[in-house]
């Protein structure tokens, strides 16, 4: 089952549904979990009652992700490490080009997932585990979607340039930056290293099955 056509599953449009809401903090003694805790009434108050408006000018929809994300997550720092030891070989083109392509699979996962996705709750757990550096946070979520079903999502940020950004997220027991670059390894291994081959077919996988069960990656 490809990531895409699994977005329609409560999990992964659980993780589409809550980058999506977390802005950059121009001042990073706030809190990461109390920026997010606000951000998420905003973005929900944007979408609520305006599904089938959405389904039908995707479009729109598509260029409020993209413009939320561009202030959310730090594309390049997760495209090195999806490319992991690849990395340092790729040119400076074809580390370019990933970022643009693994960015493009998020937003159109994202944007699909706004208007398919039926949620209960999606909240800021109030017990949260402090970091051990000052640079690096992380914030824990619950969303429960309308079976019932509660599951836990945990977003990876870092301090750059005295501002948040989202890293990695973690879903139900799944690392999914952990997921995509072994991804990307083993394409590069099926394409014996043809970085420009792995870039155009680039399709990420996520076995939605694993992500309800839950792992320990």
């Amino acid at each position: 089952m490809s990531f895409l056509s699994s977005c329609i599953r409560p999990l992964v449009v659980a993780c589409c549904l809550m980058l999506s809401a977390v802005p950059a903090l121009a001042q990073p003694e706030t809190s990461p979990e109390a920026m997010i805790r606000s951000s998420v009434d905003e973005l929900m108050g944007k979408i609520e009652g305006r599904k089938d408006y959405f389904a039908e000018n995707i479009e729109e929809l598509e260029a409020l992700v993209d413009d939320s994300l561009e202030d959310v997550a730090d594309f390049r720092y997760i495209g090195a490490s999806v490319m992991g030891r690849y990395f340092q070989n790729a040119s400076p083109q074809q580390r370019s080009r990933f970022v643009d392509t693994f960015r493009q699979t998020l937003i159109d996962t994202y944007t699909k997932g706004l208007v398919t996705f039926d949620y209960r709750d999606i909240r800021v757990l109030d017990s949260q585990q402090a970091s051990r550096y000052e640079d690096q946070a992380s914030v824990a979520m619950e969303v429960v979607a309308e079976d019932g079903s509660a599951y836990p999502v945990s977003y990876s940020l870092r301090l750059d340039d005295n501002e948040w950004k989202v890293v990695n997220v973690i879903v139900n027991g799944i690392n999914l930056g952990l997921t995509f670059r072994n991804q990307f390894d083993q394409a590069m291994r099926e394409n014996n290293r043809d970085y420009d081959a792995v870039i155009d077919g680039w399709a990420p996988e996520l076995a939605v099955e694993e992500l309800e069960e839950g792992g320990d990656e």
